[in-house]
């Protein structure tokens, strides 16, 4: 069931790249929504198939490939996984129903967007160490080229930097992972093998600090956070989408499945030092966002302080903080998504993006009243205003990391303060105030081109006021990870004492 997600988009970019030159590009891009809108439906029927009262593996595939380098075909999915697969089969709907329809090159380009969909799919059902790396990789290529060819006047240093340092994140993992099993003396990667290896506390945590960097270039964490801006700043509306939405989530993800989970005792030593961590990068992110003059790259940063959260919640080790973090990527992800599709929005028709010549759009008359109130809601989403699924998340991720980093936490809580200011200025400065009356003619806005951030509006709203359906999927496997995970206060005191 869960090789569909996977086999389907590349069945679908390997059909799209066959098709003949002469077919219009709005029939290459129906081809691309057909494919996307079934596996997004084959998605929302494994979610109710999905059993929330079991903590374990679900919807499991095993297949043999090559047992001398330990590589077999091996997916599964729990309440880890199956929230994520979802939120990367419903943006990548979203990212090729929002792109033009006189896109360039469409058949490279859906082409290209169907892969990356494969892929991301592919390392978050994987059970495989080995199987995971291969399906991490996959998107690597494809989004350097979605950059570099579809991207903004400086795409192409924006695409090699991306591409560099996603290198360097896959080097980083798969020494790891290569030394998880030679250490371990396993001669599998299979998941379920390697978490029941029993490693030193030292080993362990040489490891523990090989993930945590390498899906930290990915998150980003500060300060491997630099190739975020230009990335997401020079790539197109859509591939902004996948990048903040879905690309950043493999990387807290993979902390959340690979660091935790596999490295418990170093987890709860090094978990202090994390948490100061995440509050960093939830300040620096907020504070750097303040400053910005360019809407896309104020939201980008935001997108940093609000990774910062995720790591705080991983590393108070509570159930609830877990649960928490599982919401907020998925809030985080929806509501970068709406964020980056108006901005794209407002950029076509306006014509810019800087703070100093955007104003008045809230107007009924001359301006873009409907996409200036959908903005606003999605400002107020990544701000947490109450009734909406980021105050949700937030809040959980905060109540249940109090209790174990309580400095930290506040710190992440001022930070939150700093997203409701910066989302005033861009708000205030771009909804409101007077049209120039010789330059505020914009094209009007289309229904077509509201539908996307329609749907996310009221998954945000729906979301909010009925969280129960985002965190009913994670609890029994939250409480399991941190189940395995040392008791933090106490580990740090014998630490403390070992090293007197």
């Amino acid at each position: 069931m869960l090789s569909i997600l996977i086999w389907l988009p590349i069945l679908g970019a390997a059909v799209i790249s066959l098709l003949p030159r002469t077919i219009p590009a709005i029939n290459i891009r129906l081809t691309a929504l057909t494919v996307t809108g079934l596996v997004l439906l084959w998605n929302i029927f494994l979610l109710f198939k999905f059993d929330i009262s079991l903590p374990g593996m679900q919807l499991q595939e095993y297949l043999p490939w090559n047992e001398t380098l330990g590589l077999s075909y091996q997916l599964g999915v729990d309440g880890l996984s199956i929230v994520m697969l979802l939120l990367n089969s419903l943006l990548t709907w979203i990212a090729i129903y929002s792109s033009s329809q006189q896109t360039e090159r469409p058949r490279l380009f859906y082409s290209l967007i169907l892969l990356v969909s494969a892929g991301v799919a592919g390392a978050f059902a994987a059970q495989n160490l080995l199987l995971f790396f291969l399906f991490y990789e996959l998107e690597l290529i494809p989004f350097y080229l979605l950059i570099s060819i579809w991207g903004g006047e400086k795409r192409t240093y924006a695409a090699m930097k991306f591409l560099i340092y996603t290198a360097v994140s896959g080097a980083l993992i798969l020494a790891t992972f290569l030394g998880t099993v030679w250490l371990s003396g396993s001669t599998s990667f299979d998941y379920n093998t390697l978490s029941t290896q029993a490693l030193s506390t030292t080993l362990q945590i040489i490891l523990l600090v090989g993930i945590v960097l390498g899906f930290g270039i990915k998150i980003p964490l500060v300060p491997l956070h630099t190739w975020l801006p230009d990335a997401y700043v020079e790539a197109s509306a859509p591939i902004a989408i996948l990048l903040g939405g879905v690309l950043a989530k493999l990387g807290t993800y993979g902390v959340l499945r690979f660091g935790m989970a596999l490295f418990p005792e170093a987890w709860s030593i090094l978990a202090p030092s994390l948490a100061t961590w995440g509050a960093i990068s939830a300040i620096y992110g907020a504070v750097t966002a303040i400053a910005q003059k360019d809407i896309k790259r104020m939201v980008a940063y935001s997108s940093i302080g609000h990774m910062g959260y995720i790591l705080l919640a991983a590393a108070a080790s509570t159930s609830l903080a877990l649960i928490g973090a599982i919401a907020q990527m998925f809030s985080h992800g929806i509501i970068l998504a709406i964020l980056f599709h108006l901005i794209g929005v407002v950029e076509a028709k306006v014509g810019t993006r800087e703070l100093d010549k955007l104003n008045g759009l809230m107007s009924p008359i001359r301006g873009l009243p409907l996409t200036s109130a959908l903005l606003i809601l999605g400002g107020m989403a990544s701000a947490g205003i109450p009734g909406m699924t980021g105050f949700i998340a937030e809040f959980i991720v905060f109540q249940g990391s109090f209790s174990v980093f309580p400095i930290p936490t506040l710190l992440c809580v001022v930070a939150s303060g700093l997203t409701a200011v910066y989302f005033v200025i861009l708000l205030n400065r771009t909804c409101f105030g007077k049209l120039d009356n010789d330059l505020a003619y914009y094209p009007k806005v289309l229904w077509s081109e509201k539908i996307p951030a329609f749907i996310l509006a009221v998954l945000i709203l729906f979301l909010g006021v009925q969280p129960s359906w985002l965190v009913r999927w994670s609890e029994p496997t939250s409480t399991a990870i941190v189940a395995a995970i040392p008791p933090i206060e106490k580990t740090v005191t014998t630490q403390v004492a070992l090293d007197q």
